[in-house]
């Protein structure tokens, strides 16, 4: 039996790939504390895009669970989660990192950022987007208090972790391992890696 091929998502880059309805979407924490800001397209409109809002309207969580799917801004279903090795903590409510939140971080300097690889991303492909979606945080660790108050705390996934999606359509995909190194959103370590992608037929 042959093995799937595993792609490889740079460390603080990003990348666009097309998905096809019927296969499976692999996504793996090859290290174990890179958050991947994942973000879908319907492959015939970008103007359909996978939406946390709407998502978390249709499964009514902030983390959507083994069983739930991500769908659209028009509520289209995009990516079922079929597995899911990690503790399970994801975030859907954070906007991407961008130049004006290294700004905010007093960095001084180009600071490369998830919005900057997202469109380079597109544009790779030949696609442009005039904004930029709020993305699904895979493996960020951002918990929510019960008095409304968002804490940044490092991932708790492990290396080789995963999460298993089944493609509910035809998908334009685009991910970036975030760059983050200031503060800990990817890890204790500061320390920005590769992860990596499979498609399963």
């Amino acid at each position: 039996m042959s093995h799937p091929e595993t792609t490889v998502i740079p460390a603080r880059k990003g990348i666009a790939f097309e998905v096809r309805r019927g296969s499976r979407l692999k996504i793996i924490n090859t290290h174990g504390s890179q958050v991947l800001d994942t973000w879908a397209f319907a492959l015939d409109d970008m103007n359909e895009y996978m939406s946390m809002e709407h998502t978390r309207s249709s499964t009514s969580r902030i983390i959507p669970a083994t069983g739930d799917t991500y769908v659209s801004n028009l509520f289209t279903p995009m990516l079922a989660v079929i597995e899911d090795t990690s503790p399970g903590i994801h975030d859907t409510l954070m906007c991407c990192c961008s130049r004006k939140t290294y700004e905010r971080l007093k960095y001084e300097g180009y600071h490369d950022n998830c919005n900057d690889n997202f469109h380079s991303a597109l544009a790779s492909v030949g696609k442009q987007l005039a904004f930029t979606p709020g993305p699904l945080n895979l493996f960020m660790n951002f918990p929510v208090s019960g008095t409304g108050v968002i804490t940044r705390e490092p991932p708790v996934s492990r290396p080789g972790d995963h999460v298993l999606f089944d493609v509910k359509a035809d998908l334009l995909m685009v991910i970036s391992a975030c760059p983050q190194d200031i503060q800990t959103v990817n890890g204790a370590g500061k320390m920005p890696t590769d992860a990596a992608f499979q498609i399963l037929n």
